[in-house]
């Protein structure tokens, strides 16, 4: 805490002695050190300290004042010194990130027989209907892999908006869509960061062959052309007896189940690489995504 210029802070006040009665600044400011004989000498001003036993009167007239010691000017603190960072570098604290960019096809390294999908750094985009198991496969994909692995679902990120959420299950309107390519456009930059700091990525998403507005060419667009797109696509009975497991606005009717299930039966034929789950529990189906993101990776589909 500072005090007014020239006003020098009080002494702190000490347990058992009382208040600092009679407190004088040049008590904050003693004069030089006097070696040990030499008694100090009355400050100038002041009468000498009377002899012991004195009893007279103190002397008359007007005390003069007492001189007011100088007071050091307060030093500056010095400016603080950060390192430079070049212009146009993202950063927390002082680490750098390297700016998200579109995400490039990836190439198996020559040297390797066989490209392995665990080691290499991948956009992932899991496509099927509500129930085929796509949030669970991606989770379990992305928890056992052996580089940095992120999973993004856009449903989640649709819930971000809690106020004002427009829920496609009450129709499909152009606030529902508005909604939807916002998450899908924030999904896509996630990734593109992510990617661009050693992270790998799988997203999930419920999207149709035959509906441009949820369609594959935003994601293409959003990600780039090294996302992989494979569709996880189990039976129908599978997938109505997943989806009553659901709650909230997660659960679908069994006639949306199956009008929504029926329209992705039109990956067959895309060139899409297509795994039928429905022998299959969660393991299992990642391992067979890992096969199908190898033969990806040596041949990147055409989409």
């Amino acid at each position: 805490m500072q005090h007014a210029v020239g006003s020098p802070l009080p002494p702190p006040h000490q347990p058992g002695h009382g208040p600092a009665v009679g407190w004088s600044p040049a008590a904050q400011h003693p004069g030089p050190h006097h070696p040990r004989g030499n008694p100090p000498q009355p400050a100038p001003g002041l009468p000498p300290h009377p002899a012991p036993g004195f009893t007279g009167a103190p002397p008359s007239g007007p005390v003069p004042p007492m001189p007011r010691p100088p007071v050091p000017p307060v030093p500056h603190p010095p400016t603080p010194q950060h390192a430079s960072v070049p212009p146009g570098t993202d950063t927390t604290g002082h680490v750098p990130l390297p700016p998200g960019g579109p995400v490039a096809v990836p190439s198996a390294s020559p040297a390797a027989s066989a490209p392995d999908p665990a080691a290499t750094t991948l956009a992932v985009l899991l496509i099927g209907p509500a129930g085929a198991g796509k949030t669970s496969v991606a989770k379990f994909w992305a928890d056992h892999r052996r580089v940095p692995t992120a999973h993004i679902s856009l449903d989640d990120v649709r819930e971000w908006v809690r106020s004002g959420f427009a829920d496609p299950q009450r129709g499909w309107n152009d606030n529902s869509e508005a909604q939807y390519r916002l998450a899908r456009r924030t999904c896509g930059f996630a990734a593109r960061n992510f990617l661009a700091n050693g992270i790998s990525c799988i997203l999930d998403d419920a999207i149709f062959p035959d509906r441009p507005a949820v369609g594959l060419g935003g994601w293409k667009r959003h990600v780039g052309p090294g996302l992989l797109p494979v569709v996880l696509l189990p039976g129908l009975e599978v997938v109505l007896e997943r989806n009553a497991e659901r709650s909230g606005n997660r659960r679908l009717t069994d006639e949306e189940v199956a009008r929504i299930h029926g329209r992705m039966a039109g990956w067959y034929g895309s060139g899409l690489p297509i795994i039928d789950n429905s022998q299959l529990d969660v393991p299992a189906t990642a391992r067979v995504l890992d096969e199908v993101l190898a033969r990806a990776i040596a041949s990147p589909p055409k989409w």
